[in-house]
């Protein structure tokens, strides 16, 4: 089993920007591609970011792309959603996620994951 925990969520200004961190623990050699997912209020869940450990393929939401960037430390078993230029509708709870494959470039890696943080709220402020 792999366990993950988020830390990082925060409140700031519109135009701020945050760093969410996801370490893994337990069974980390499962982890292919790991990711983040946003819920805002009322919104479904939806994929923000992914990356796959072995060569870095990464994938965005369009409505991230170019101010949120991914990135992963293997050796750590921790990986990263920076956030810049935030936006009042980027304000969501966010998890962490892993799957057991490598899922970046599929079309949609959300529904591939097999492991969920408990969530970090980040809220931006206009």
């Amino acid at each position: 089993q792999v366990q993950l925990e988020e830390s990082g969520g925060g409140s700031v200004q519109a135009g701020g920007s945050l760093r969410l961190s996801c370490v893994a623990s337990g069974d980390t050699s499962r982890i292919g591609s790991m990711g983040w997912l946003r819920q805002a209020p009322g919104k479904e869940r939806e994929g923000v970011a992914f990356i796959d450990s072995d060569d870095g393929t990464t994938k965005y939401a369009g409505s991230v792309k170019g101010r949120f960037t991914i990135s992963r430390d293997n050796g750590k078993n921790t990986w990263y959603l920076q956030m810049n230029d935030l936006k009042p509708e980027d304000t969501a709870m966010y998890y962490c996620t892993a799957g057991e494959g490598y899922y970046a470039d599929y079309e949609n890696p959300k529904l591939m994951m097999d492991y969920w943080g408990k969530g970090t709220l980040v809220t931006i402020s206009s």
